[in-house]
């Protein structure tokens, strides 16, 4: 077998994905950011994040995963391989494609498999041993999940001499080289690293699948978003084509045995089922809670989206992953103590789905002394939202109706949803209308102005309601938003029966702000945490590539909503 040198620097462990638009690290780190950090704690971080090496990389089916992993680095490894792995299923993964002609013709002899580069986690989680050369990172990564290793040769990894605890030793010293933040230009320490490698993590993962069959085509997005989604969606080294036909798009994620992500308002049910019958998967995207600073009507691109393998967290007729997520999370004391700072940070800086608090003090009416205020939030009358929402709600005008009648001694303030107000969605109350329910329309401030000053707020599936419940608001729903039936609102509607149990307000929020979403960081278009973008927002460091359209929108919006209002006019 060829010797390895005995290098006495480490490579670094933990590292970035290969994400598009990644931008190379300065070039001098300071050494161990985080290396007084306990050894122990770090590899019980890693264990359960799973993340260190090329963790991005596609995992072997758990059909072929083997008691003995094998590394070769060169065919004078053979002899090796047939003595020592031949009582037990082997599994030999290629480092490089120099050997696949000797692997090749040991998985003919219906000795062994073999893969090239993958997920080593997925390789060496259930195995019961490792081979590999002491230049193999995977050493590290099998000491930190407690996995024996036989070492071939020496390198910085280990040695054939060393004892497993010193081969832990050199393991807790590759983690030792700090992870560059992207978002800071800073360092991190080792958990804060790991943990952003876990976001990273869960979001390759997702784009994958629960049945290996990972995102590979896009369609129903609008030109303005395409950038971002794909962004949203991208998986490393594996390309993700823009499509602008939707039939084109399922013909190559039929070609790739895929799945095929879809913006479900701008395709039609047939065309889905279409898919599905085609063994097609079927992946969701919506916009997230924190969407952007600006209306998506503006043509803003989202800086948070959904991706939904199941359904979508507006439609209560089906199943979805939000629902799934708060039926059955058990979330623990870290996660929700994360919500609750998370919370927090929105709250203090005034964050709702498309702004945050700027600027003087709006312009609100002062309410009556003793009377209880209560805000009806207005909604697009055609978004899949309110039309999912059930129940015996079918305009905005309704909805106001029903809230006086429920409502009767309260001071009520209506508020009309800002695409529609702009002009570019269906939904608008005649003011002379809104007041014979309503005792002020309000216009000025944003949603976060509004839910500090009022008591309760009555929605039919507005995100309102949700950012009220934040605010410690009482929530009266008239349909049945995603945040309705677990114990925090007053349903009007039926309950969903798979709903089924009670949840605090932490775990609502970890769910739908952290666990559920995914976000991108306007600065640095790569995927985040959501702490990164509710920072961003509330310094407003968020800056819309496309700015020239806004002013364009505008323009049109306001033409549309004369246009709707002139048949009015003439008829009276």
């Amino acid at each position: 077998m060829g010797q390895a040198s005995v290098s006495t620097v480490i490579p670094a462990l933990l590292r970035a994905p290969p994400f598009k638009g990644l931008v190379e690290p300065p070039a001098h780190s300071p050494r161990a950011a985080h290396e007084a950090e306990d050894c122990a704690g770090l590899f019980e971080a890693l264990r359960e994040a799973r993340v260190g090496g090329r963790f991005w990389a596609k995992p072997v089916p758990a059909d072929v995963l083997a008691e003995v992993i094998v590394r070769p680095r060169a065919a004078t490894d053979r002899e090796y391989l047939h003595n020592k792995a031949a009582h037990k299923r082997s599994l030999l993964i290629a480092r490089d494609d120099t050997l696949n002609g000797e692997l090749e013709r040991l998985a003919i002899e219906g000795r062994t498999e073999w893969y090239m580069d993958c997920d080593p986690w997925s390789v060496l989680e259930p195995a019961s041993e490792l081979i590999a050369h002491g230049d193999d990172e995977w050493i590290a990564i099998a000491c930190i999940l407690g996995v024996p290793v036989h070492v071939l040769s020496a390198g910085p990894f280990g040695s054939p001499e060393e004892t497993p605890s010193q081969l832990c030793r050199r393991a807790m010293n590759a983690l030792m080289q700090p992870l560059h933040d992207p978002f800071e230009d800073a360092w991190l320490t080792g958990k804060s690293a790991i943990a952003l490698l876990a976001e990273w993590r869960r979001t390759i993962d997702g784009n994958r699948g629960s049945k290996s069959k990972p995102i590979v085509a896009a369609c129903g997005m609008a030109w303005w978003k395409r950038d971002e989604i794909a962004r949203f969606l991208q998986v490393p080294d594996q390309p993700m084509p823009k499509f602008a036909r939707a039939d084109a798009a399922l013909a190559h994620a039929r070609k790739m045995q895929g799945a095929l992500a879809v913006w479900p308002s701008r395709v039609s049910p047939e065309f889905i089922a279409e898919a599905q019958s085609q063994g097609v998967p079927v992946v969701k995207i919506e916009d997230g809670f924190v969407r952007s600073v600006g209306l998506g009507s503006n043509l803003i691109p989202p800086s948070s989206v959904v991706v939904d393998w199941q359904g979508i967290y507006y439609d209560p007729s089906a199943p979805s992953d939000l629902e799934t997520i708060l039926r059955e999370s058990d979330f623990g004391p870290e996660l929700l103590a994360r919500a609750r700072r998370l919370a927090d940070a929105i709250l203090a800086a005034g964050i709702s789905k498309y702004t945050a608090t700027k600027g003087a003090e709006p312009s609100l009416p002062k309410p009556a002394k003793g009377r209880r205020v209560v805000l009806v939030a207005g909604q697009v009358e055609d978004d899949m939202s309110f039309l999912a929402g059930g129940h015996n709600i079918t305009s905005n005008l309704a909805l106001l109706k029903q809230a006086r009648a429920l409502e009767p001694e309260a001071e009520i303030w209506w508020r009309p949803h800002p695409d529609v107000d702009a002009g570019h969605r269906i939904g608008a109350i005649d003011d002379d209308a809104a007041t014979e329910f309503a005792d002020h329309i309000v216009r000025d401030g944003s949603m976060a102005q509004l839910l500090d000053r009022v008591d309760a707020v009555h929605v039919h599936t507005s995100l309102t309601g949700f950012e009220a419940l934040l605010r410690g608001c009482e929530v009266t729903c008239h349909g049945t938003p995603f945040y309705a039936g677990w114990g925090l609102t007053r349903d009007l509607a039926p309950a969903s029966k798979r709903r089924g149990r009670e949840i605090a307000l932490e775990e609502l929020i970890a769910g739908v702000l952290i666990t559920y979403p995914r976000y991108l960081d306007p600065e640095t278009r790569l995927p985040c945490p959501p702490e990164v973008l509710v920072k961003r927002i509330a310094q407003d460091q968020v800056k819309n590539r496309q700015g020239w359209i806004a002013p364009l929108r505008r323009l049109q919006g306001r033409m549309m909503a004369k246009l709707r209002r002139l048949p009015v006019r003439m008829s009276s």
